[in-house]
């Protein structure tokens, strides 16, 4: 339990008396001000007889001499994620408290101002306050100092609640109030804000937000911000692979840039609705490349520059682009990767598949190889350099409606057949603004770095889009995080005093791993807020990043979102309420998650299930790009009225949420979705492959590592060339990323009498969780299992 003495929060055991807290009387009094809270929520503690509160920021009454203190010990089983505490009340003499009603939708949320319950047999609680001292227990409630939460843009669970409650009764106006006043809109919508069925029964899955409202997202991003004076503001720092090659664009030198390769594309013929295929490193020409095709109503399709020729084939057949944009080579640490051959590969196998495209435009990297050293064919390669510089400066934009598409982004499916997730303009906009800004609490002085590439849905919506919407400087990284060596991001930390870092739990355990020096040699006195993406972060990553990286003095926005969603739907509020390790918190404003079991009933209080969302916010992805049906099987139709993200939940006696991971056929390596599918598909390309099945296991750094379980064609030995040839197969067709980390021998498979996979016995045996295999009665040949485990080290 603690409390505020002199403006500073205290813990109560300091001031406990034979287990009764003295507040002492008098003028002037000892204790001043002295208000009493619970550390789960920070919100004034009620007594257990009298119902009675200390109001918020207010003194206990000036005759009340004493208070004695009980414990309500509790027990509940949290899967392991959270450890044990307690929890107390302060019996007083006050006013009666007021009975809260809570509404269907707010149930989990308002838990927030209810003195939640706590866990074991224990009388204290391990209440960790920002910059004071360190996080080390899962039980640690990680509060926000009085300092911080001053100037945060939500700076209370009052105010979080109150923004909260009217975007889920009324997110017509909540939206659109925000939509009108923070971005620019040629022509507005309609009367309606908002239409939606998310519910295949009654008919086609449809979103819309703010349609008939006529606007340009790049023209919110840059002319905007030039507009309101910021045009000699750094919009982009850009550190090179290299250390000290290194480049700044300004507002208004982006604008230019941008509007330069937005004639030349309008000038070879791409217009409105053209797709266009972006192949790129992290060099600033990949968010000029997007917020070009932004400008113009072209449609980007961003692909991860470390996809093969293969991947990258599949989807320049799949959307039929007008153009690819690309450069010659790239270095990542010491490596030179050839990315324009890979493109040149793709493009031939794109048109085996009667796809061709005209006009290959080649950023010249010269850092990584110079322009004679790379294959080249005339008529369709152009070099970047040579033409889009010659172009004028400005551009008209092109004005789209709300809902016209602004990018395709190629997810991993279990069907193995990557999914065009499409995003539309205004809803959009709207959300990554949004949540961005909150989310990292903001600040126009602030300079954001995140680690994520532009071919992943956080380097569009937290590299590009969310933070140019909000005029802000950020950071644009070439390189390897552990290049040179392990202490690099430090290094440009500081080098641009960075203020909030955004980045995965895979690079997290990766520095955690290489040890406390390569961070504490460096200052890292800017950065004020920390940011997790891609997975859930196990509690001991969070708290080396919160005590190592942060000093105990940085909240963390462990973020929970997905390609599917646009932007963020549950993450804490720096500033707000305190965290707990590992727990991506509450909803974001307009989001109203559910837990629901395998009949899709919503289950209540502490639970575990299957992640669901209903009804609809702006950033929601539209449709799968020319394949609406897969969309509503996919994501609708398991449980019919919501949204079904595919993801498992658990959430505790407080309210507060724990993702557990993909509950479907697909694998999260690093932050990467790949689908089980597409892996199995590369190994039986292989010719001595006869069948394989993949599943995900824990991984220490990389969240989940790929096992695969492989049968070989008769006549066929084991060998260590064999697997090795196996995994080249994987990275060839699909990337380096997708590589199995284990190769698993398997004379046979566990299926059943139809021939389906038992991929639950597959995960045990992966895990090596072999008391936990349970009935393999039902398999055609449960003789498969004994031979799998006795093959298990092989």
């Amino acid at each position: 339990m603690v409390g505020w003495s002199n403006n500073r929060m205290v813990t109560l055991s300091n001031l406990f008396h034979n287990n009764v807290l003295v507040v002492a009387a008098g003028s002037p009094p000892p204790v001043p001000d002295f208000s009493v809270y619970s550390s789960f929520n920070q919100l004034p503690l009620f007594s257990s007889s009298k119902f009675s509160t200390c109001p918020l920021s207010t003194p206990l009454p000036s005759k009340t001499t004493a208070c004695k203190v009980s414990y309500w010990p509790s027990r509940f089983d949290t899967g392991g994620r959270i450890g044990r505490s307690g929890c107390g009340s302060v019996v007083m003499d006050s006013s009666p408290r007021k009975i809260l009603k809570t509404s269907y939708h707010l149930r989990h949320v308002e838990s927030m101002k209810i003195l939640p319950s706590g866990a074991g047999n224990i009388s204290r609680l391990n209440a960790v306050i920002l910059g004071e001292s360190l996080a080390s227990e899962e039980n640690d409630l990680v509060f926000p100092s009085e300092e911080f939460s001053g100037q945060a843009l939500v700076s209370s669970p009052e105010k979080y609640l109150e923004m909260y409650k009217r975007s889920i009764e009324d997110p017509a106006g909540f939206w659109s109030d925000i939509a009108s006043s923070e971005f620019y809109w040629k022509e507005k919508w309609g009367q309606q804000v908002y239409s939606e069925n998310l519910d295949v029964r009654k008919g086609k899955i449809k979103i819309e937000w703010f349609k008939g409202g006529v606007t340009n997202i790049c023209y919110n991003c840059l002319d905007k911000n030039v507009e309101a004076g910021l045009g000699d503001k750094i919009a982009l720092y850009w550190e090179g692979n290299e250390p000290g090659v290194d480049g700044t664009l300004t507002y208004s030198q982006l604008l230019q840039n941008v509007c330069q390769l937005a004639n030349y594309l309008k000038d070879i013929g791409v217009k409105k609705g053209d797709a266009v295929v972006i192949y790129l490193p992290m060099l600033v020409e990949l968010p000029i490349a997007m917020l070009a095709c932004a400008r113009i109503g072209a449609v980007h399709s961003v692909v991860f520059a470390g996809f093969s020729a293969e991947s990258l084939a599949q989807r320049i057949v799949d959307c039929k682009p007008k153009v690819v944009i690309t450069c010659n080579a790239v270095k990542r640490g010491s490596k030179v990767i050839h990315l324009k051959d890979i493109v040149d590969a793709a493009l031939i196998e794109a048109a085996r598949n009667n796809v061709s495209v005209d006009v290959s435009l080649a950023y010249e990297n010269h850092s990584a190889m110079n322009r004679e050293s790379t294959n080249w064919k005339e008529g369709r390669d152009i070099w970047w350099q040579d033409v889009v510089p010659k172009y004028p400066t400005t551009c008209e934009a092109e004005w789209v409606d709300s809902e016209d598409p602004l990018f395709l982004l190629y997810t991993s499916g279990s069907t193995g057949k990557p999914k065009g997730v499409l995003h539309t303009t205004g809803g959009y906009m709207v959300y990554t603004a949004t949540t961005f800004k909150y989310a990292f609490d903001y600040k126009p002085s602030d300079v954001y770095w995140c680690t994520a590439d532009c071919g992943w849905i956080t380097g569009h919506s937290y590299v590009t889009y969310g933070p140019l919407l909000n005029g802000a400087s950020v950071v644009v990284y070439e390189g390897a995080p552990n290049y040179p060596d392990s202490g690099r991001c430090w290094d440009i930390v500081d080098k641009y005093k960075v203020t909030i870092f955004y980045t995965a739990p895979t690079l997290v355990r990766s520095l955690m791993r290489d040890g406390d020096e390569y961070v504490t040699q460096y200052s890292r006195k800017s950065l004020r807020v920390l940011g997790s993406v891609g997975e859930p972060i196990n509690p001991s990553a969070w708290r080396w990043f919160f005590n190592v990286v942060g000093d105990s003095r940085c909240p963390i926005s462990d973020t929970w979102w997905q390609t599917e969603t646009g932007g963020f739907m549950m993450t804490p509020l720096p500033g707000a309420w305190p965290q707990k390790p590992g727990s991506a918190t509450f909803p974001f404003f307009g989001v109203q998650p559910v837990i629901v079991d395998e009949k899709g009933v919503e289950i209540e209080g502490e639970c575990n299930g299957y992640l669901c969302v209903k009804s609809s916010w702006p950033g929601a992805f539209r449709t799968l790009y020319g394949d609406h049906e897969r969309y509503e099987t996919t994501y609708f139709k398991p449980f019919p009225g919501y949204y079904f993200s595919g993801d498992g939940c658990s959430r505790d006696k407080d309210g507060y949420h724990w993702l557990t991971g993909r509950v479907d056929d697909v694998i999260n390596v690093s932050g990467h979705r790949i689908g089980t599918a597409e892996v199995e598909s590369a190994l039986v390309s292989h010719p001595q492959c006869a069948e394989a099945a993949v599943v995900g296991v824990e991984h220490e750094v990389k969240g989940q590592g790929i096992y695969a379980f492989v049968t070989l064609v008769d006549g066929v030995d084991y060998s260590e060339e064999l697997r090795k040839s196996l995994v080249h197969a994987v990275r060839s067709q699909i990337g380096a990323f997708a590589a199995p980390d284990k190769i698993h021998w398997a004379p046979g498979l566990p299926k059943t009498r139809s021939g389906k996979i038992m991929r639950r016995i597959l995960r045990k045996i992966a895990a090596r969780q072999l008391d936990e295999l349970g009935d393999t009665s039902t398999l055609a040949d449960p003789n498969v299992v004994e031979q799998l485990i006795e093959l298990a080290d092989r």
